[in-house]
């Protein structure tokens, strides 16, 4: 896309709160009391459909488990849809594969970080024809901070190709890794430290865009 036209509906609605996570088992992780730099605060394989993510069928998205994946479907136009899995973490460094699998390439996919409700959180997208941007909803009101457009970035692997997305949000910085190269970086104008995280998916003019996600991750920097 030449630039990050407007998304005119949001949905998200929080999953299983973080103890009932850490009683779930094989699949996810929840946050310790104490975690040392690099240590694992949160990781799902999406190999249980009981792991705290939300499953939904609405008249404009679908969430489910799919065969190990986590599949994120917009059906309406110009619209982005959320999920998170209900924790709250500070700085941290995500990463997730993510596959198209349905849709036109003119879309965004990416993480959100330090999400307090619907219109307060940070986003850090790519798009399947080949962008990247980072940007923060501040009060419903929606800000790229990367530029005055999404930038073109290389290292996307077009279409159906699986990609890896790392995502750091530190305390000033929010930066954004596809396929290991650093495609940009914002400084982020909230003061929010903390958070939810979670997965974001959008569509533009064409709806139908699908995006499966697996092997989700979240670590302290």
């Amino acid at each position: 896309p030449a630039a990050m036209r407007p998304l005119i509906r949001s949905l998200s609605t929080p999953a299983l709160s973080a103890c009932l996570i850490a009683m779930l088992g094989a699949g996810c992780s929840a946050p310790a009391t104490s975690v040392p730099s690099g240590g694992v605060l949160f990781q799902d394989d999406f190999s249980r459909s009981s792991s705290g993510w939300e499953v939904r069928r609405h008249t404009e998205a679908i969430f489910e488990y799919r065969e190990g994946e986590y599949a994120m479907l917009v059906l309406a136009p110009q619209t982005s849809s959320w999920s998170t899995p209900g924790l709250s973490v500070g700085e941290v460094r995500l990463e997730v594969d993510a596959r198209q699998t349905g849709g036109s390439t003119d879309n965004l996919y990416g993480v959100i970080c330090r999400y307090q409700d619907d219109g307060n959180f940070a986003f850090l997208i790519a798009s399947s024809d080949g962008f990247a941007g980072i940007g923060e909803y501040r009060d419903g009101r929606r800000e790229l901070l990367s530029g005055e457009a999404m930038l073109p970035a290389d290292s996307i692997a077009p279409g159906g190709l699986s990609n890896h997305l790392t995502a750091e949000c530190l305390n000033n910085t929010l930066r954004l890794f596809v396929n290991g190269t650093l495609v940009t970086e914002a400084e982020s104008a909230s003061r929010v430290p903390e958070g939810d995280i979670g997965l974001i998916v959008g569509s533009y003019g064409e709806p139908g865009i699908e995006l499966a996600f697996d092997n989700f991750s979240a670590r302290v920097p």
